[in-house]
C-alpha cells in the first residue's frame, strides 16, 4: 500500500509538516538522516514556548508527539532517488524502495563556509544569520557584518536595533560607494575595507579578526550569510529554481515545477528561521493534503 506523502527532511518543516498531515489521517513517512542543517547552532531561539531550546530537543519532542498519530512513520534512512509521477511515486530508501502519492521536500539549505581561516570553526558559536535568533543575547556588544555586496552592506544598519557598536566588513570584495558610507556613518556603523586573514578563536568563540596589512579588530559577534545550494537529492529532481538557487514554488499552492512534489522550509525562501521553516512546512502540507483528499475520495481510496 503506498504512502500518501513522503516527507524528506525532519527539521522544523518536516516535523510540523508530518504533524498536520497526521491530524488529517493522511498515512506519512518522515525521513531523516544525515546531521542537521544548524548543527553547529547550541540553541533555537524565537519559537514560542520553546525559545532557546537545544535543537537536537525541539527534534526530540517533535518526533515524541508524532508518535501519537498512527499513520505517521519515522525512519532514518537518506532518500537517495525519487522517480514516478503525481500518484505514484517510487522512492528509493538505501536498498528499500516504497510507493507514495506526494512527495513534500523539507530538506533545507547547504551552507557553503567562505575560506576565511576560523570561519567554519565559529559558525554557529560566534557567526550567526539572523540577529533575531541570536541578537538578544549578545546585545550592546561590538557586532561585524560581512558584506558581500554593496546592498548588503543595508544590513548593518538592521543590526543597530540591538547594538549601538557595529562594523561593516568588506573583505575588500568591493568599494564602497561614498554616498553609501555618509548613511552607514550617520548610523554610527563603521566600515572596515580590509582584506580578512583569519578570524582568531580564544575558548571556541571569536576574539577578533586579522587583515592583510591592517590591526585587528575585536569583535564579539559576526553577522554574515554564506552562499548556499540545494542538497543533492533535490538537484537531482531537476526542478526549477528562481534567481536566487530556491525552488520555485506556487505561492499559494507549494506544488514545485514537478507535479505530485511540494517544498517548504529554508529550501524555498531566503527568509530562514526556525519558526518560518515550520510555519512554511505546515502551509506546504495543509495545500498538499487538500489537492490530495477529494482525488482519494473519488477512487474510492479514502477510509
Amino acid at each position: 500500500m503506498p504512502y500518501d506523502v513522503v516527507i524528506v527532511g525532519g527539521g522544523p518543516a518536516g516535523l510540523s509538516a508530518a504533524l498536520a498531515l497526521g491530524r488529517a489521517r493522511r498515512r506519512v513517512l518522515l525521513c531523516d538522516s544525515g546531521p542537521r542543517r544548524n548543527a553547529a547552532a547550541e540553541r533555537l531561539y524565537n519559537f514560542v514556548t520553546r525559545d532557546g531550546i537545544p535543537p537536537d530537543e525541539f527534534r526530540r519532542i517533535g518526533r515524541e508527539q508524532l508518535e501519537a498519530y498512527v499513520g505517521v512513520e519515522t525512519c532514518e534512512e537518506s532518500v537517495e532517488e525519487i522517480r514516478g509521477e503525481r500518484g505514484a511515486f517510487e522512492v528509493c530508501l538505501g536498498t528499500v524502495r516504497v510507493q507514495a502519492r506526494r512527495i513534500l521536500l523539507c530538506t533545507g539549505m547547504i551552507d557553503e563556509m567562505p575560506e576565511i581561516d576560523g570561519f567554519r570553526e565559529l559558525w554557529g558559536k560566534s557567526i550567526f544569520q539572523c540577529p533575531y535568533c541570536h541578537g538578544w543575547e549578545a546585545q550592546n556588544q561590538t557586532f561585524g557584518l560581512l558584506a558581500s555586496s554593496v546592498e548588503m552592506l543595508e544590513f548593518a544598519l538592521f543590526l543597530r536595533a540591538w547594538t549601538g557598536h557595529v562594523i561593516a566588513l568588506t573583505d575588500a570584495r568591493f568599494p564602497v560607494p561614498r554616498e553609501v558610507a555618509a548613511r552607514l556613518s550617520l548610523a554610527g556603523v563603521g566600515i572596515e575595507e580590509g582584506r580578512i586573514t583569519r578570524l582568531a578563536i580564544r575558548e571556541e568563540h571569536l576574539e577578533h579578526v586579522e587583515f592583510d596589512g591592517r590591526s585587528p579588530l575585536r569583535l564579539d559577534l559576526l553577522f554574515a550569510r554564506p552562499s548556499q545550494r540545494q542538497v543533492p537529492i533535490v538537484q537531482t529532481l531537476g526542478l526549477a529554481l528562481n534567481p536566487m538557487g530556491f525552488v520555485q514554488v506556487d505561492e499559494m499552492h507549494r506544488e514545485t515545477s514537478m507535479p505530485g512534489v511540494y517544498a517548504g522550509g529554508d529550501l524555498v525562501t531566503p527568509a530562514q528561521g526556525a519558526i518560518f521553516a515550520a510555519a512554511s512546512g505546515v502551509h506546504a502540507a495543509g495545500m498538499l493534503n487538500h489537492a490530495l483528499v477529494p482525488e482519494l475520495a473519488v477512487s474510492g481510496q479514502l477510509a
